[in-house]
């Protein structure tokens, strides 16, 4: 579900009402946390952090004009997702999260490649979330980005 909102305020305020606290809170908690240099705004329909063209002028290699994705938060038809693009890249982060979580929640993790997926606010573990954001600065996620995006071209 993409919404077309062009603030993360705005995107928050269509939230349906039992979603509103829940998307609040997450943004407070990766405010607090997420290391300087990241640029909070709306991107693929939804809430985010990106490495803005200031820090990366390449930008992401999917379409050069938009900045570096790091992690994004949405409203989804059935759940909360929380997307973080550090997990992706990196099997330390993963493997530490993935134990992290076990601990902190007492739900089974749901999980993509970079989604974790919350079907009740309740289930949300934010001081888990704050620390996973707390973990990647801009710079060590460009390192990351550049490494594995290079190292998945050599493969082809």
């Amino acid at each position: 579900m993409q919404s077309k909102a062009t603030t993360v305020d705005q995107y928050i305020d269509e939230l349906p009402e039992d979603r509103k606290k829940a998307f609040a809170e997450l943004r407070k908690v990766i405010k607090e946390n997420i290391s300087e240099g990241f640029q909070e705004g709306m991107g693929y329909g939804m809430a985010g952090y990106v490495v803005p063209h200031s820090k990366y002028p390449a930008g992401y290699h999917c379409d050069p004009k938009l900045p570096l994705p790091f992690m994004g938060f949405a409203s989804q038809k059935n759940f909360i997702a929380v997307y973080h693009m550090g997990i992706y890249a990196d099997p330390k982060l993963l493997n530490w999260f993935t134990e992290a979580h076990a601990k902190a929640s007492p739900k089974k993790l749901d999980m993509g490649k970079s989604c974790l997926r919350y079907k009740k606010p309740e289930d949300i573990p934010y001081k888990l979330i704050g620390e996973l954001v707390s973990k990647i600065t801009p710079d060590e996620w460009i390192e990351m980005y550049e490494s594995n995006f290079k190292d998945q071209r050599k493969r082809k």
